[in-house]
């Protein structure tokens, strides 16, 4: 088995083929209602979040006045340099007859299995030897919308998509919506920001405008600075729920985003950027120096500092918002209507 993990990793990283790559673990540091970049100051928000990295992550995280690596105490991410935060919508089951039962993550099943839950990061570079600026501090974004419903609106966002794994080596086959059909290690969701950045402001009001993809391969003029690729991997354990006869009786797939999208094009995620000192910029001049440990527990870059997968799972946060999550739900948490 050892050596499919292999091949499978170098086809990940030839399939990338970036001047640097990092891949690392973050495993969960909370699941609660906040949303300190969409939503700043509401407690709760209105829908359900899975959070990894710094536990400096509260409900306001303004980026005037935080200085996140010195609030931070922990990282549930490899790197002890990362006190970033990256965070998605939760993922729920809705059985036939009409309940819901949040589904968990899980540590990724290609060499991060160890890890409670989480995702797995991505840092990717461009192709040859390319410069790549670190994001400054203050720096956050998202991608995607959670209102979108049709693959006619997601191609605003061409590298949002779902993996169906029907092993922990599938890659491919990736679908815009939800798949169809039962996964049997569980759905990958895979998100991947824009790699272009207005180089002036570190925010916009839409979270998205001071960022852009490449057209053509190249930054277009108005986002004329090449940043990293933040990409997310994050493994929902969809297993438990692969009974069909438990599925909507229509034969339709049956899961559902925390802000009630059944389709799937809604996929969005939320990034706050909060490496320590000039450790990502160091990471990512080191080029092929630092190509992410693809078994577990180490980190091969000399130019950062890293922690055992299982040292980042004791790194949690206290839920701010309390509801229950456990057992099978009436309704998805904040009342969320599913459309």
């Amino acid at each position: 088995m050892l050596w499919k993990l292999v091949a499978a990793v170098a086809a990940i990283a030839a399939g990338v083929d970036a001047g640097a790559m990092l891949r690392f673990s973050c495993s969960q540091l909370v699941v609660e209602r906040l949303d300190p970049l969409v939503n700043p100051g509401i407690m709760p928000s209105p829908h359900l979040h899975q959070v990894v990295g710094g536990n400096a992550f509260n409900v306001t995280m303004d980026r005037t006045s935080l200085d996140i690596p010195s609030t931070a105490t922990c990282t549930s991410c490899t790197p002890t340099e990362d006190f970033s935060n990256y965070w998605t919508a939760t993922l729920f089951f809705r059985a036939r007859n009409g309940t819901f039962k949040a589904v968990k993550t899980k540590g990724n099943p290609l060499g991060y299995g160890v890890a409670s839950g989480g995702q797995t990061v991505y840092y990717l570079g461009p192709q040859g030897n390319a410069k790549v600026t670190a994001f400054k501090p203050g720096f956050r974004m998202t991608v995607g919308d959670p209102n979108f419903r049709t693959a006619a609106q997601l191609k605003k966002y061409p590298m949002l998509t779902y993996t169906c794994l029907q092993t922990a080596t599938t890659r491919g086959g990736e679908t815009t919506n939800f798949p169809k059909d039962t996964c049997k290690e569980g759905i990958m969701v895979n998100i991947r920001f824009p790699t272009c950045w207005d180089g002036v402001n570190l925010d916009s009001p839409d979270h998205q405008s001071h960022t852009a993809y490449p057209v053509s391969g190249k930054c277009p003029s108005t986002h004329p600075v090449t940043v990293p690729q933040v990409f997310y991997e994050t493994v929902w354990d969809t297993a438990p729920f692969n009974d069909k006869s438990q599925w909507p009786a229509d034969g339709s797939q049956p899961f559902v985003w925390s802000f009630g999208d059944k389709t799937g094009y809604g996929i969005h995620g939320d990034y706050v950027f909060g490496w320590k000192g000039d450790s990502l910029q160091r990471a990512l001049d080191s080029n092929s120096q630092c190509n992410s440990d693809l078994f577990g527990n180490n980190l091969r870059c000399p130019a950062l500092k890293a922690q055992s997968i299982e040292q980042a799972n004791k790194c949690t946060k206290k839920v701010s918002v309390k509801e229950n999550l456990e057992g099978w739900l009436a309704e998805l948490p904040g009342g969320m209507m599913v459309n």
